[in-house]
């Protein structure tokens, strides 16, 4: 028995290594990306070395076609996630125009570094997106999903702290990994508040005497000496004074929310940035200033942002149509 368990050790296949792979992550940290972009960058090169291992191949041999197989694997429910384990659903052509940018750019930093690559980062055509009507949410929609959780929570200070978050969102527009992260000396007396958004920029985004009213309701509930601004109630983190709300937690109750509610457009924490950007448009606001308050770097990226809500739209037909 030990003689065949020998045997399938000689015989079993090992996992393809990409050269250098471990050097590119460690540029990524040094070149101050985020652990969250670094796990990203990790996590779709490593769906492609389960591609290899899939067709059993050689990284320093595949050309073109090989490509187009690769873009047919993450396609396909049959590949292998990240962690070795089976897909449950096919990939967006959004996830996967991700995973083969990601690959890009390994492919850019083996090439910056002198080593030799059979398949150049030009060769990566991204894939064509499907392009969506964008549905941003009714003002009144959103305006009874940040107002809910004072209806439906039955723990006081979960119910004005869930509130308090909401408030803050579509205040801000700020993101919600901006949001988790904040300490309550981020905000100054006239309501501005200190953002350390993506890739490390500053900025300030501002509060609403509305949501400041909720805030400050919620943090005079507070009997704890924790430096987050929303901090958890429980977990095995809560009590460190560090503790943040988990994104998953606040994404998984605005979805909640939004099915008591019956609100048919999905409504998730960036619905809340969409809709701060859109409704600041309708009502006159510079894109340029939009820009700066989401902290974009392209105003392109904006623009991309600013989608005239259904109801703003019928009524600009109604208006200006020649034909009434």
């Amino acid at each position: 028995m030990s003689q065949n368990k020998s045997q399938s050790n000689k015989t079993s296949k090992k996992r393809p290594v990409l050269p250098l792979f471990d050097d590119f992550l460690l540029s990524l940290k040094v070149n101050n990306y985020s652990p969250e972009t670094i796990y990203n960058y990790e996590r779709d090169v490593n769906c492609f070395i389960n591609f290899l291992d899939s067709e059993n191949l050689d990284f320093n041999k595949l050309d073109k076609l090989h490509i187009d197989r690769y873009k047919a694997y993450l396609y396909s429910i049959d590949r292998s996630t990240s962690n070795q384990k089976k897909a449950q659903s096919k990939l967006s052509s959004y996830s996967v125009n991700r995973m083969l940018s990601s690959l890009r750019a390994y492919l850019r930093y083996l090439i910056e570094h002198d080593q030799k690559t059979s398949i150049l980062p030009e060769y990566i055509k991204l894939v064509k997106n499907i392009k969506k009507h964008p549905k941003v949410p009714e003002l009144e929609a959103l305006i009874k999903l940040i107002e809910f959780p004072s209806q439906i929570e039955t723990n006081k200070i979960v119910a004005a702290r869930n509130r308090a978050m909401l408030e803050v969102l579509f205040s801000t527009g700020m993101r919600i990994s901006e949001l988790v992260s904040l300490n309550i000396d981020a905000i100054d007396k006239q309501g501005r508040v200190f953002v350390l958004g993506k890739g490390k920029k500053e900025r300030f985004v501002y509060l609403t005497e509305r949501s400041k009213k909720y805030l400050n309701t919620y943090l005079s509930m507070r009997k704890d000496n924790q430096k987050r601004l929303f901090a958890p109630l429980r977990g095995r983190n809560s009590s460190k004074r560090d503790a943040c709300i988990s994104t998953n937690y606040l994404q998984a109750k605005i979805k909640q929310y939004r099915e008591m509610l019956d609100i048919n457009i999905p409504i998730s924490a960036h619905s809340l940035r969409h809709g701060f950007a859109t409704y600041l448009a309708e009502n006159g606001a510079s894109p340029a200033a939009i820009q700066i308050l989401l902290g974009h770097e392209s105003l392109d990226t904006t623009t991309r942002y600013v989608h005239a809500s259904d109801k703003f739209a019928e009524s600009v037909h109604h208006k200006f149509h020649p034909l009434q």
